[in-house]
């Protein structure tokens, strides 16, 4: 070999700077929170790759002495060099200016959560339910004065109390399955909203970590590991309302943090008989950090809430002078509901490209509610108030192991995991009572036992510009009930498996716009006294759905989401706990198509907006009468917000057009079109704000029911809209204080 070629030779094998290599690091903030989906670009070849949920990133084909660019919406992007021989990189991010322009549309699955990014600072929340509307295209509505569980709409289902919609928070189910009220009851009440530090959400049954009842979409929440600082807010507002909440930092350390949070919210509400409305939240949670950087945290809290209520009332009351628009032909509605929870998580660092995460948690909850909505069809004596009560304890766990996987020019990972939910629910009840206080008749009674075990693989395999993702879920669930109604001891199983598969499919031209395909399959359960009975045609039904959308950039400050949709489903059974039965409505179809639009208009003001319409028939009914009742087509939601150092504020809009009440259009549930408003001054650590609710002071019904009634006298029953009427013009003022 000639000297010179020789020499040159043992150069490059000799010198780490001039080898391709694998460089690992870590992204965090000042606090050394990780920060989670930063986008790490290769300058050298515009490879790339994003942080994980511990902030770790790896890359491979880069050599000593190239340059990373780091860049996540909110921080100041960030140069770091790569070091010669290997060694580890780690950024610190400062927090910058709002900027839409630092936002990249990243090679994921979860694509979409930079929309709720994005809203999560430049939105306040105002309530729990709040945080449900950050979900595009998700419509609640409140029917029992805020005791209640909201009723939820999306992509064209009436999923009453949560059939449809996945809810999680730090891993634990906020759906109850089997509930007394209603198959997958979902009250999201027991979260404080300051303490939500981000939000994680998909549409349809095509993500194989959520189970049982993600089929229309799910919604996860993670709460702050660590407080910014202590916080005290003092609001009060209109029909005597008053809510007061304390964020307490308790230790700040450098690996460890704990904090203690509490609310405590009264209202008497707009109706004509007060609500008497109260509900307490306590939440503490404690997080460290392990010298090999794994992560530990616990948290407990608990929620009760006690209220009166107007319930749903006929417009036929109304339009007669019968009684006001905010009166009750019962008002000795209301009821009952507590939760208490523990949970702990622990993320255990196998090594670099090596993480598995296990989370564990039970739950205590009571529940008691009293309602009326037929008034004296069934009883013209003594009406037909009904309680419904249950008393339950959940317990459950997931593990999943999440591994990286090389791959030169981009990354691949690997997600397995297994999990368990089981939930004892003693005492359930359905009764007939007079004046809460009397049972006249007994209707259900009984005892519920129900097992979800699941596993599932999800492999992300990024090659280029594709990202293809296969995923399988497998679910095993055991139902038991014992019937105490029943003239003898008999307890009734029945067992049912799924195998859910989905695949998912994107292309990233660039940092700018991303097309993608997702499909797959899912399902939602059934109430376990409905699985009992053999008679049920389906036990678990399942749900098959399609997604073609894109996310686009097409300038700087302006981002653009949108996407084609298409879910079939197999049954679509209705628990109406009110009377213990189960209606199936059988086979549906929904099409669709979703668009959202973010735009940074300057420095201090942004506005956005979303538009969903959806188009849902039954297939088993024939034309004319295969209308699906109460699913909204048409939603739109959208608002301006100013963003400056000390000056925050903004409008924003609903939109739910007209939509049917019955299956064959016959009866309308009118839609509605409503403005809010905030503003927000700060002073140094003190901080004044006004929050206005149905700025227009428009008449409007925020939920609606078809529903067969009979006043007292009345000689024959009525079958009409009943309604809640929607929440006249509220002023709120706050202060804040943090120290």
């Amino acid at each position: 070999m000639h000297p010179v070629i020789y020499l040159l030779l043992s150069v490059v094998l000799c010198c780490p700077a001039l080898r391709a290599q694998t460089v690992y690091g870590r992204v965090t903030d000042v606090d050394r929170q990780p920060v989670v989906g930063a986008y790490v670009t290769h300058l050298q070849s515009e490879h790339h790759a994003h942080t994980n949920e511990l902030g770790n990133f790896h890359l491979d084909g880069v050599r000593g002495g190239d340059t990373l660019l780091i860049a996540y919406l909110g921080y100041r992007s960030a140069r770091a060099v790569v070091p010669a021989g290997g060694g580890e990189v780690n950024v610190v991010l400062q927090e910058a200016f709002f900027d839409l322009a630092a936002v990249t549309v990243r090679p994921t699955v979860a694509a979409l959560n930079v929309v709720t990014d994005i809203d999560a600072r430049l939105r306040p929340v105002n309530s729990a339910q709040d945080v449900l509307r950050r979900v595009p295209g998700l419509v609640i509505g409140q029917h029992a004065g805020g005791g209640k569980a909201e009723q939820i709409f999306l992509r064209g289902f009436d999923i009453d109390h949560g059939t449809d919609v996945a809810i999680s928070v730090e891993g634990m189910p906020v759906n109850m399955v089997s509930h007394a009220h209603g198959q997958g009851y979902a009250d999201l009440h027991f979260v404080i909203p300051e303490t939500i530090g981000k939000i994680d959400y998909g549409k349809g049954p095509y993500f194989a970590d959520r189970g049982n009842f993600a089929t229309a979409g799910y919604v996860d929440f993670s709460l702050k590991d660590k407080l910014d600082r202590s916080l005290l807010t003092v609001e009060a507002g209109s029909f005597n309302t008053l809510r007061a909440v304390g964020l307490f930092d308790l230790l700040d350390r450098e690996r460890s943090s704990a904090y203690l949070a509490t609310e405590y919210t009264l209202t008497d509400g707009p109706f004509e008989s007060s609500q008497h409305f109260g509900r307490l939240n306590l939440l503490g949670r404690y997080a460290t950090e392990l010298e090999n950087g794994s992560r530990l945290s616990f948290l407990a809290s608990h929620f009760s809430s006690r209220w009166d209520a107007s319930g749903q009332i006929p417009e036929r009351a109304v339009a007669s002078g019968l009684i006001g628009r905010f009166g009750a032909i019962d008002d000795t509605e209301g009821g009952f509901t507590g939760r208490s929870n523990l949970a702990a998580s622990f993320t255990q660092i196998v090594n670099r490209g090596t993480f598995v995460k296990s989370d564990v948690y039970y739950s205590r909850y009571a529940f008691e509610l009293f309602s009326n909505f037929t008034f004296f069809l069934e009883d013209p004596v003594n009406g037909d108030q009904i309680q419904q009560r249950e008393d339950r304890q959940l317990f459950g766990f997931r593990s999943e192991l999440n591994h990286g996987l090389a791959a030169l020019g981009g990354e691949s990972r690997l997600r397995a995991g297994i999990g368990m939910r089981y939930d004892d629910v003693d005492d359930i009840q359905l009764n007939h009572t007079r004046n809460r206080r009397e049972v006249l008749r007994p209707i259900q009674h009984g005892d519920v036992d129900e097992t979800n075990l699941f596993a599932y693989c999800s492999l992300e395999i990024e090659r280029g510009r594709w990202l293809i993702n296969p995923a399988l879920r497998i679910d095993q669930l055991v139902f038991n009930y014992v019937d105490r109604l029943a003239p003898t001891y008999d307890r009734q199983e029945q067992r049912r498996g799924a195998v859910s598969p989905k695949l998912n499919v994107s292309y990233s031209a660039n940092e700018a716009w991303q097309l993608y395909v997702r499909t797959g399959m899912g399902y939602h359960a059934n109430d376990t006294r409905v699985v009992i009975d053999r008679s049920a045609d389906k036990i678990l039904p399942r749900a098959y759905g399609a997604d073609l959308g894109a996310i686009y950039r097409p300038a700087g400050r302006i981002l653009v989401n949108a996407a084609l949709w298409y879910l079939h489903s197999e049954q679509e059974f209705v628990y109406v706990g009110d009377a213990g039965i189960v209606e199936p409505s059988g086979q549906s179809r929904r099409v669709g198509a979703d668009l959202g639009v973010r735009y940074q208009l300057t420095n201090w003001l942004f506005a956005d907006a979303d538009i969903n319409y959806a188009f849902a028939r039954s297939l088993d009914a024939p034309e004319g009468a295969a209308y699906i009742p109460l699913a909204p087509d048409l939603t739109a939601t959208g608002g301006v917000h100013v963003l400056r150092e000390r000056l925050t504020g903004g409008l924003r809009y609903r939109y739910v057009r007209d939509r049917p009440a019955t299956e064959d259009f016959s009866i309308v549930a009118d839609g509605y079109f409503l403005v809010d408003a905030n503003l927000n001054y700060r002073f140094g650590p003190l901080s004044l704000g006004l929050i206005v609710e149905n700025l227009l002071d428009r008449e409007w019904k925020e939920t609606q029911f078809a529903t067969t009634s009979r006043l007292r006298n009345e000689a024959v029953p009525v079958e009409e809209i009943h309604f809640t009427p929607g929440t006249p013009f509220f002023l709120k003022g706050a202060v804040r204080y943090g120290f």
